[in-house]
């Protein structure tokens, strides 16, 4: 990390002695992190924070960076090389508190901001949302006790441009506290990237138990959640069903579509936990162990007949340990027979960079044009 100069942060555009009402009011003026060129294809990027001792915390893809003070001023700061194209979740931690970057509009929750390289893909259809700012959720809300779960659990739907095919989003309040997911949706369906969907955002009560390829959470959405979606006043088709997931979630996704094919025929699966095999929670090293896990051993073993199956595969590029469990599973299932599209997200583990491939794969998967992009 560099030291300051005696010519401050006048070289990313921030002109002024850091620490006076000048320099953070031209700072709350341009909003930071910035980026510059690097000169080796990266970035180099300033983030700042008035106040206590920091430090920040990158979503997956570095461990925390800590400041460095301006003299003896209120200002903090670090200058992080950042490699090209990377969308990256962060927060800073002061003490035993999180924030978000009160310089930064671009926020994922009420302690998260999200920076971007200038050479990231574009996200034309995700709202620039502040720490403050409340997301809107859906209007219509089913409270599902599931006998097969247990417990309860509130499951929002919403029709995005009137309704249509349902989108089974794992995760589901990721999806509407974190990022505007219903949002994002009506504005893709508005600008023809899309068709018409319904949006069923499905909360998890225990990850690790729902997602690691058990039968029990696809039972209770094929014989109690749809049918209650089916039932409810909003248009839906939950004939014509795509499953969205993330991580665990992703795993899911492809095991439901394994287990349940007559359920789950269109998928898309971002970053999927498939180093994923029983016991693999309880090592030290998660992803140390066989590669593509019990999914790729089962392609392999089995060897079924995944002719129906569409499934979008999505990986961070910048989540290299990643890519030896999910190419094979992605080879796999293009020659059991399913129809299968790999992309690379400008990311590392964090649904930054997941949400616009959320976007384009659910609309892939229904066979629509690709014309939400992303690298």
């Amino acid at each position: 990390m560099r030291v300051l100069t005696d010519s401050g942060f006048a070289e990313f555009g921030l002109p002024g002695e850091p620490g006076t009402d000048d320099f953070w009011a031209a700072a709350e003026t341009a909003g930071t992190p910035v980026s510059i060129p690097a000169g080796d294809g990266g970035w180099r990027t300033l983030f700042l924070w008035r106040g206590s001792p920091a430090s920040i915390d990158f979503e997956s893809w570095s461990e925390p960076v800590e400041l460095r003070r301006a003299d003896e001023t209120d200002c903090w700061y670090a200058e992080v090389r950042l490699p090209a194209k990377l969308r990256v979740t962060y927060q800073f931690r002061s003490g035993d508190a999180a924030y978000a970057d009160p310089l930064n509009p671009a926020g994922a929750g009420g302690d998260r901001s999200i920076a971007a390289t200038p050479d990231a893909p574009a996200q034309p259809h995700w709202p620039l949302v502040g720490p403050d700012d409340v997301l809107p959720v859906p209007r219509t809300r089913i409270r599902w006790a599931s006998e097969r779960l247990g417990g309860r659990r509130t499951v929002r739907v919403h029709p995005a441009g009137g309704g249509g095919p349902v989108v089974l989003l794992l995760d589901g309040d990721d999806w509407l506290y974190l990022h505007p997911a219903m949002t994002a949706f009506d504005a893709a369906v508005a600008a023809g990237d899309m068709p018409p969907v319904t949006l069923v955002f499905l909360p998890a009560k225990d990850r690790e138990a729902e997602f690691t390829c058990r039968p029990e959470l696809w039972e209770a959405v094929r014989d109690e959640l749809l049918p209650l979606v089916a039932e409810s006043d909003v248009p839906a088709e939950p004939d014509r069903l795509v499953v969205a997931g993330q991580s665990l979630g992703g795993l899911s996704a492809l095991y439901a579509a394994l287990e349940f094919p007559e359920l789950v025929s269109r998928v898309a699966c971002q970053s999927g936990s498939f180093w994923w095999a029983p016991g693999a929670l309880d090592r030290a090293d998660l992803l140390d162990g066989p590669v593509g896990g019990t999914i790729a051993a089962r392609l392999r073993g089995e060897r079924p007949d995944l002719s129906g199956l569409r499934v979008a595969f999505d990986v961070g590029a910048h989540e290299p340990r990643m890519l030896p469990h999910c190419e094979p599973v992605e080879a796999l299932a293009e020659q059991a027979g399913a129809a299968v599209r790999v992309s690379r997200s400008a990311s590392g583990h964090d649904r930054a960079g997941w949400r616009e491939a959320l976007l384009r794969d659910v609309a892939w998967a229904l066979g629509a044009p690709l014309g939400v992009r992303s690298e």
